[in-house]
């Protein structure tokens, strides 16, 4: 039996290609997922642009047909548009991505029945089935089928269109410029916005897989050319999305980029001004969000980081919008899960409807936030954790529903370990942009330091 450790992070199992995500462990959790499964159940399987994508797929694929355990291929698409499709037919889902992780980096998510991302209860059952090594292996007749699905994208984007009032975007017939990273959106965004009457102009939409012009991560250093376009003054919005396209940001038309905790706010605001009730989203999210929802006479919900918990928390709570400070927005009425193409049609809707992206962002509560990071070994993020909340007990009020959030008196800061990679994730947020920058520097230190006298 294999040593026992925790296979799957926040967002699935993720590695280093052929470093510890290699082909024999994507065929041994294709096995462990088709013993988790019963015979003749059907999988539809998709994957982002990556290298090595179809490699990981295949193995996968070989340990779930040796289960007796049927698999559809969808091709390369959007994280959401592979969730979409599961929940309209299909028992199981599997998404090879690693999202905004660097490129020798990949991953393999599994989706549950109803679309969502597998909750941790049903993935440690299938990590004891990994670990115990006993699978399930069928006769030499009863091995499971793969076929191929070329409609999925298609009814992904006829879910996205039936949810919004194409009318008023033909009216408008907005400019939008996509910046597709050369990942999963190059695939659908643009013939998305084509179909809901946007003018498209694209940027990175070849689906790379060798050499992709930016990073995954859409964050405002690896968008200089869309921030660079928006400048001009020739279109409406730009948006851009991380590999998988689960997350989208904004780049307004006066070319300001706008943070995830922005298009989060601003759909929060709307949505709630629409419909009364309860906004789902993590402890790292912006306090404008509880300013925007309760102004509407709803509340908010606050759940540890993660798609999966804050999608099962507005499952639970019947919310009405959920999401994350990254921009990964979740709209319960199309699906439970982060949806960059929804969130696109979303808010093209609303700049055609109530006027220009940047008026309508700059009209919200003003915070300012600020990020950063610091690397620490998997074997260390306990203790490092145990000692960052002792000593920020001795500093203010604290929270400890994910990480250790301090209080301060004008903000907050929040420090977590992050579940995909080995590095401790630092927030901040404040009235006063100094303040925020100043408790992310000085956190971030402090976790430096604790890290190497922790170090054996």
């Amino acid at each position: 039996m294999r040593k026992r450790v925790r296979l799957f992070g926040t967002n699935g199992v993720r590695g280093v290609v052929n470093n510890d995500m290699t082909i024999d462990l994507a065929c041994r959790l294709g096995y462990a997922a088709g013993t988790y499964l019963r015979p003749g159940d059907k999988v539809a399987l998709g994957r982002d642009t990556r290298g090595s994508g179809k490699m990981l797929l295949n193995a996968f694929a070989s340990g779930l047909l040796a289960t007796g355990v049927d698999a559809v291929d969808l091709g390369i698409l959007p994280t959401p548009a592979l969730q979409y499709n599961v929940k309209g037919g299909y028992n199981f889902g599997i998404m090879i991505t690693a999202s905004h992780n660097p490129p020798e980096y990949n991953g393999i998510k599994c989706i549950a029945p109803d679309g969502t991302e597998l909750n941790r209860c049903e993935e440690e059952k299938i990590e004891e089935v990994y670990f115990r090594e006993r699978f399930r292996e069928v006769e030499w007749d009863h091995v499971g089928s793969i076929l191929h699905e070329d409609s999925a994208i298609e009814k992904y984007i006829d879910g996205i269109i039936a949810r919004v009032d194409t009318g008023i975007i033909q009216k408008k017939t907005p400019t939008v410029v996509l910046d597709c990273g050369n990942g999963a959106a190059s695939v659908v965004m643009p013939y998305l916005l084509e179909r809901l009457g946007c003018k498209v102009i694209t940027l990175n939409a070849n689906p790379d897989v060798i050499s992709p012009a930016r990073e995954s991560e859409p964050s405002e250093s690896n968008l200089e050319i869309l921030i660079a376009l928006m400048r001009t003054g020739k279109a409406d919005i730009g948006i851009a999305y991380d590999g998988d396209a689960d997350r989208a940001v904004v780049v307004d038309e006066k070319g300001r980029y706008h943070m995830g905790d922005h298009t989060l706010t601003l759909v929060a605001k709307y949505i709630t001004a629409r419909k009364k009730g309860i906004v789902v989203t993590p402890v790292s999210s912006t306090m404008a969000v509880e300013d925007v929802v309760i102004k509407n006479g709803s509340r908010v919900v606050y759940t540890p980081v993660g798609a999966p918990i804050v999608a099962r928390k507005m499952i639970d709570l019947n919310a009405v919008f959920g999401g994350e400070e990254n921009g990964g927005l979740i709209f319960p009425e199309h699906q439970y899960c982060r949806d960059g193409g929804m969130t696109s049609a979303f808010l093209i809707e609303l700049i055609s409807s109530e006027g220009r992206i940047s008026t309508l962002l700059d009209n919200l509560p003003r915070y300012f936030n600020a990020k950063s990071k610091f690397e620490c070994p998997e074997g260390l993020k306990h203790r490092v954790m145990q000692e960052m909340t002792s000593l920020a007990g001795t500093k203010g009020r604290i929270d400890t529903l994910d990480g250790v959030k301090l209080w301060v008196d004008d903000g907050w800061v929040l420090v977590r370990p992050s579940g995909t990679e080995p590095i401790f994730r630092v927030f901040a947020e404040s009235k006063q942009r100094k303040t925020a920058h100043h408790l992310v520097e000085e956190w971030t230190k402090i976790g430096k330091k604790l890290v190497r006298n922790l170090m054996p």
